[in-house]
Formats: structure tokens, sequence, C-alpha cells
């Protein structure tokens, strides 16, 4: 998808944030979503940038909460009761949100810092940003009866509480004083197996991953560290548990087998409607983020509701990937592309054969691999599972309603995987409800073979879970605690 048809999909009234001629379009900041419309299209090439599937959940989750958090804590002043999380900037007078223009000013200012920490390499494009909507991005006051003064200061908080929070975002924790790379593991993490050997075949192998062009490259554990970021919504993981994954100890050989044996049929089985939707959630902006904004806009949301209800599923899934990414470590599980290669060795399998083979008979059970790319990080729990139920949980309670109705049509041939024969016909991936959403999301990292079945509920338990806590705390913050 071109970041064109992103920007369609995302608002129609989006394409005011583009230029044409080389001419900025005016923009409307008295009934204009600049979350929507100016910031989400800025701020998705960046992201995609740094994850190209957009499926590395912990670095693109980290962007959108705190872009959301910046909105959240900007707009809180302009709120009857609301209070930011990281600021407290006074309340301002009700006759300033009788449009958009004091709300969208402020968003777009917090936007500005919150982007410039996170990507500041890309800041000639955050100033862009400001200017296409009419401000400059030079304006620094510190005014809080402005509207550039709150954005300001309230992104600036959200910088200042979150650059050291544990996730490493400038590369200086752990004591690391030169050559700081940002992102990287302090917590000193070494996989049991190697990319060659399989020493304990009940813990997590590393992959080997191909570019295409030639160059290959060895998985390591990405950011490990986040299981010791500071969450939103609760004080430390450690009080939440997941079960232990008993089918993934290869001295249960039963349970090890049938679960390995479980994903060969689902992988065999794949009809195209479940290679599109995999590939779907396989990209959480695609999925997670456009859903939650289809929601905002069908259910008519206003500018300060969509802001509110934004930070929430966002930080609710945050929250919840710092708990998965602890019980990723604590059990450091065996993905099934290594245990079906311990059990059945050259063994033929039948299973999806890869891009231009298809379901094949007598695969040797040593070139089977999932239909998706492997994630770099062990099997258990479910990260994808949780993060689409920590999505659904806060969508129903925010909206009061399990009802969705979204519709993602596919053109033929449109899968990234197989590209140009998959799918073979038009289709369209529906979702009736958030249930729906959330079940289909679940399955599909079990259809396209990247985990076991008991490593789905495993993750919504705990997505659903922190979900509750996310609505509690986003209540707290919008009655002024």
């Amino acid at each position: 998808m071109t970041i064109k048809k992103i920007l369609l999909t995302l608002s129609s009234s989006a394409l005011l944030a583009l230029t044409t001629g080389g001419h900025a379009l005016a923009y409307d900041l008295d009934t204009g979503n600049a979350a929507v419309e100016i910031v989400i299209p800025a701020a998705v090439p960046a992201i995609f940038e740094a994850s190209p599937s957009g499926g590395d959940a912990t670095l693109v989750l980290r962007t959108t909460t705190l872009i959301t958090n910046g909105w959240f804590d900007a707009a809180a002043p302009y709120h009857p009761t609301a209070t930011g999380v990281y600021s407290d900037l006074g309340r301002r007078p009700a006759d300033e949100s009788d449009d958009n223009t004091a709300i969208n000013t402020a968003l777009l200012h917090a936007s500005y810092h919150v982007l410039s920490s996170l990507y500041p390499a890309r800041n000639g494009e955050w100033r862009v940003m400001l200017q296409n909507a009419g401000l400059n991005p030079d304006d620094q006051s510190q005014d809080l009866t402005t509207a550039v003064g709150i954005g300001n200061q309230a992104g600036q908080a959200v910088v200042l509480a979150r650059q050291n929070d544990g996730m490493n975002q400038l590369g200086n924790e752990g004591d690391q004083l030169y050559h700081q790379q940002a992102y990287a593991d302090y917590t000193n993490f070494e996989p049991v197996n190697t990319a060659y050997t399989l020493t304990d075949p009940s813990k997590w192998q590393p992959a080997i991953v191909a570019s295409g062009h030639g160059l290959f490259k060895v998985q390591q554990f990405v950011t490990p560290q986040l299981m010791l970021t500071e969450p939103y919504s609760y004080r430390s993981p450690k009080r939440f548990r997941s079960p232990v994954p008993r089918a993934s100890n290869v001295e249960n050989w039963g349970q090890y087998v049938a679960q390995a044996n479980a994903v060969l049929e689902a992988s065999a089985n794949m009809t195209d409607e479940q290679k599109m939707y995999a590939e779907l959630f396989d990209n959480k902006i695609f999925s997670l983020g456009f859903s939650a904004v289809f929601a905002a806009q069908s259910q008519g949301l206003s500018l300060m509701e969509f802001i509110q209800y934004d930070f929430l599923t966002n930080m609710a899934a945050y929250d919840t990937s710092i708990i998965i990414w602890q019980e990723k470590r604590r059990h450091n599980a065996v993905r099934p592309f290594s245990a079906i290669a311990h059990i059945y060795g050259d063994q033929p399998v039948t299973a999806w054969g890869g891009a231009y083979q298809g379901t094949v008979t007598d695969l040797p059970a040593k070139q089977w691999t999932s239909y998706l790319g492997v994630a770099d990080h062990p099997e258990y729990p479910s990260a994808s599972a949780s993060f689409c139920a920590a999505h659904a949980e806060t969508s129903r309670l925010f909206l009061g309603s399990d009802d969705l109705g979204y519709v993602v049509p596919t053109a033929a041939g449109s899968s990234r995987v197989e590209p140009g024969l998959t799918p073979a016909y038009d289709i369209v991936l529906e979702f009736d409800s958030w249930s729906d959403l959330e079940q289909k999301c679940g399955d599909s990292r079990v259809w396209s073979g990247v985990h076991f079945p008991a490593s789905v509920p495993a993750g919504q338990r705990i997505g659903s879970k922190i979900a509750k806590r996310a609505y509690r705390f986003v209540q707290r913050k919008l009655s002024g605690h």
C-alpha cells in the first residue's frame, strides 16, 4: 500500500495535508482533526522506515503511545476536569473549545516535540508538519494562556518523562557512555540456542533472516529491556504472570508433538482469506491503528473524544507489551519452526511450501517455515494476540459497544508474501465486532505458523486484564486525579 493510499484510508479529508503542484493546501484548524489529518500521515513514513513491515511492535507502539500521550496532555487544559499524565497545565476557558483551533494547535506543537525526540534525524519533516498547518515550529512560547505554550509544555513534559524510562531510547542506559545505540539491549540477554544449533529444543532459537538480495542476518531478541520500562497503568509487571507453556517443554513429548502438528495442519490448510488476515494483523498500523480511526469516525467522536480514545488504546497495548516481554524472557519458549525441524528432521510433512510452491506433500520438515516471517523474540505468549485483546477491550469500554463493522477491501494479488498470486480474487476482510477482530487476530498467528495455539489465549488474557486497568487510569486522569 502506498503512502497516498494510507492517507486516503485514514480520512478523506487527509488530502488537505498533502501538497498539490508544490503548494501546500490551507488547513482548517477550526473544524479539522489535525491528529488524524496532519500528524498520523506525517508519522507513518517514519514508523515504516524504522519497521518496514509495521510488525516491530515494541518500536511501533512506543511511537504511537508517546504521540497520543502528547495529544492527551495538550488537550487536558481544554477539558472541564482533566489533567495530563506528565503535566498539569491549568484550565482554559470553555469558549476556547467552541471549535477545534486551540486543541489542534496544542496537539500539533506537542507532537512536534515528541516526534523530534523519537526521530531527531527527521526534524525537518516535523517542521514542515507544523508549517503545513499554518504554525511556526520556531515558536517555543511557554505561555500557558496560549495553545502554542500549552502544546510546547505538554510535549516537552512527555519527552522529559520518557527519554530515560527504561526503554533506552537515547542508548545511554546501562552506563553506556560511548558509542550509544538507541534501544540497544542493556540487560545482557543471551539465547540458549544459536541460529545454527538447537541445543535445547524447549527454548527460543534465533532465526536467520534473508533480505532477498543475498544478505542474511541472525536475529537478536528485540528490545528485551522493554520489561524494565515504566508502565502507565500499574506499578510493576511482576505481579502479572502467564501459565507455564508445558507443551513447549520437550520433556512433555506428546504435547510437544501435538502442538507442532496443530501448526502444520493449519499451515497446510491456509485459505487466501486466512493469509490476508494474517498479513493485515502483522502490520500494527494497518490493523489496530486504522481500525481505531475507523471506529472514531463511524461513531462520530469529537476531536477531544478521539484523543482520549486513541491514547487509551495505544497506552493499553503498550502497557500490555511490557508484561508480554517480561513473560517472553521468563519462558524463553521455542518457536514452531525450530520444534518442527527437531521433531521430524528430513521427514516429509504436508504444509505451506513457500511463496511460489503453495502446499507441498513431501516438504522436508527442516525446510518448512512459517507463512509470516518469524518475529525476533521468543514465542510465548503471543504479543499480537495480547495487543489485539487490549485494543478490543479498551474499545468496548470506551465506545460502550462491541459493534464494529470494519471492512478492509483486499485486491487480487496484493499479498506481500505471495505477490501476484494471493488472493486469487478480490476479497473483503470483515470485522463485525471487536470480539471478531480480537479472535481473528489471535487465530491468524496460528494459521500463519508463528505461534502454537496455547500462546494465543495466554496473550489475550493479559491484554484484556491490562485494558481494564488502562481504562481506569484514563478515567482517573479525565476526572482530574
